[in-house]
């Protein structure tokens, strides 16, 4: 049987503040192979946060991309930690597992990829311990004319009509719709075209049976020991 890959969403969103530098090592410790992160792009630096609006996570209030970047970097992401900058996850990282950036806000793919050639020409790695995914489907085909050596992943919610063709189309790595609208045929037609499935967010032992009956290649999660089996039992 393959080895189902596990991707840490947000980190170990379920265990430490989202996105944060203290999430993402929770993730590794639990055995995740991949870290999931999402940026904004504020005052040319890549902020790792997902909402567009700051409540929900810390203490401040607004929309994330109308904030200053020193002002971003005052606030409290949850248990004192700061919202951090993508390079800053870069350098935690290390090279120990892989890292799917996730592009939420405007303009974040050239910044994204001209981050990942500093990173790389510091640092040594190569560009296959990264993932880059967005549901803006204009920022992945930019991505791809910019970096195409750079894997992409392409976020559905729904079930498309035309299954993985525009994925394809797009030269993507792999597709990663929600396990509620994921079917066989999705599944199927996905892997034909030579493209992986990573559904998410896969939380529960019930949902996590389904995506294997499935035979999908990974499942995104905020409980990473559910799929690697650390520190269970």
């Amino acid at each position: 049987m393959k080895k189902l890959l596990c991707f840490g969403h947000r980190g170990a969103a379920g265990h430490a503040p989202e996105n944060t530098l203290t999430s993402v090592e929770t993730a590794i410790a639990l055995g995740a192979d991949w870290i999931e992160i999402d940026v904004y792009l504020v005052d040319g630096e890549l902020v790792v946060f997902h909402d567009a609006r700051l409540e929900r996570t810390t203490n401040g209030q607004g929309y994330l991309e109308k904030q200053s970047l020193d002002y971003l970097r005052t606030l409290d992401a949850g248990e004192g930690e700061r919202i951090p900058l993508l390079r800053e996850v870069l350098e935690h990282v290390d090279h120990r597992v892989g890292i799917n950036i996730e592009l939420k806000g405007a303009h974040t793919a050239a910044a994204t990829a001209r981050q990942l050639d500093l990173y790389l020409s510091a640092s040594g790695g190569n560009w296959e311990q990264f993932l880059i995914s967005s549901f803006n489907h204009h920022e992945l085909r930019l991505v791809k004319q910019l970096r195409p050596q750079l894997r992409t992943g392409v976020l559905i919610y729904c079930l498309p009509l035309d299954y993985a063709r525009m994925a394809e189309a797009l030269g993507a790595y792999s597709i990663h719709p929600s396990c509620e609208f994921l079917n066989r045929s999705l599944v199927i037609d996905a892997h034909q075209r030579g493209l992986k499935v990573f559904p998410y967010t896969v939380n529960d032992e019930e949902t996590l049976a389904q995506m294997k009956a499935l035979e999908v290649d990974g499942v995104f999660t905020d409980y990473p020991e559910l799929i690697s089996g650390v520190g269970r039992g």
